[in-house]
């Protein structure tokens, strides 16, 4: 599946860094908002899988470069510091609890590409160089998705529940919200949902409408007002509770 253009800006940025990446990359794929039809340029991440040729191994001077080059993309290209690429060597495709070299929020680490990001790829994503993702990633098994799911909301996300200075941030009350949300959807229907599916969602699992209309306008309005207080405050309450009973239902906590 090919998805729609993104903007000009994102088309150029995505043009240069595949330009740009070494011989050893035949492989790089877009999954998450940009593979969903759901991107929104200048807010959303561009999430990227790169996949090395088989034998090649990211040693200490590869992983200099690939740094190299995503700091010289930074420079000079606004939307860079949103460009998230993990970097997967060819024998290591198959198991989605391995870390792999990945650049993103300014800095290199490892980490997964999860069973989210695997079905996302499959079934959506955007093929910017090489062999379409069906084609050398592994199917997921049945129900690995849905154990994946309940794991993270149990694993992760209810403590983060227990952080109430956490929700104070735009961030957390967005992400939060409309992961629940997504979780809720796999579960009872084994499919991925865009995160405008989520809003309609989030409606139908209860969850406060003025909380559910911020994390609308922080995704889709050109220039969201910004929350202030007490609201700033008793909206972070109001998503903490809503996510921490939602988890506790969804994934069968308590």
């Amino acid at each position: 599946m090919t998805a729609p253009a993104a903007g000009p800006a994102t088309e150029r940025l995505l043009a240069r860094f595949t330009a740009a990446l070494p011989p050893y990359v035949p492989a790089l794929w877009a999954h998450g908002s940009l593979a969903m039809g759901d991107y929104q340029e200048g807010r959303s991440d561009l999430d990227l899988i790169a996949v090395l040729s088989p034998g090649v191994v990211l040693d200490e001077a590869r992983r200099a470069e690939l740094v190299d080059s995503h700091r010289a993309l930074a420079r000079d290209e606004p939307l860079a510091d949103l460009l998230h690429c993990s970097y997967l060597e060819a024998g290591r495709l198959a198991d989605a609890s391995l870390g792999h070299f990945t650049w993103a929020h300014g800095e290199p680490f490892e980490r997964p590409v999860t069973p989210v990001s695997r079905r996302e790829l499959l079934e959506a994503g955007r093929v910017l160089r090489g062999p379409a993702p069906g084609t050398l990633l592994p199917p997921l098994r049945a129900g690995e998705l849905a154990e994946f799911v309940r794991r993270d909301l149990r694993e992760y996300w209810y403590a983060r529940t227990a952080e109430p200075e956490l929700w104070t941030a735009d961030i957390w009350v967005a992400l939060g919200l409309l992961t629940v949300a997504r979780a809720a959807v796999v579960l009872r229907e084994d499919r991925l949902a865009t995160k405008r599916e989520a809003l309609s969602e989030l409606a139908r699992m209860g969850a406060p409408s003025a909380v559910v209309e911020e994390v609308r306008a922080l995704r889709y309005d050109t220039v969201p007002e910004p929350a202030r207080e007490p609201w700033r405050t008793r909206r972070g309450e109001l998503a903490r509770a809503f996510v921490r009973t939602a988890i506790e239902r969804t994934a069968g906590i308590g």
